[in-house]
C-alpha cells in the first residue's frame, strides 16, 4: 500500500475560512456605451452598435 502524506491536526474553520477570504467573485465592470448607452465590458467594440473608440468597426 502507497504511503501518501495526510493532515496532521484538523484545520480550524478559522483558518479554512481565513485562507478562502480572497476567493469571493466580483460582477464584471461595464461601462455604458457612449453611442447607444447599452452596458458593455470596457475597451471593447458595443455588441449592440458596433462602435469603439467613436468610429463604427463593425456591421450590426
Amino acid at each position: 500500500m502507497a504511503k501518501h502524506p495526510v493532515p496532521k491536526k484538523k484545520t480550524s474553520k478559522a483558518r479554512r475560512d481565513a485562507r478562502r477570504s480572497h476567493h469571493a467573485l466580483t460582477p464584471p465592470t461595464l461601462v455604458p456605451c457612449p453611442e447607444c448607452k447599452a452596458m458593455k465590458p470596457p475597451h471593447t467594440v458595443c455588441p449592440e452598435c458596433g462602435y469603439y473608440d467613436g468610429r463604427k468597426v463593425l456591421e450590426v
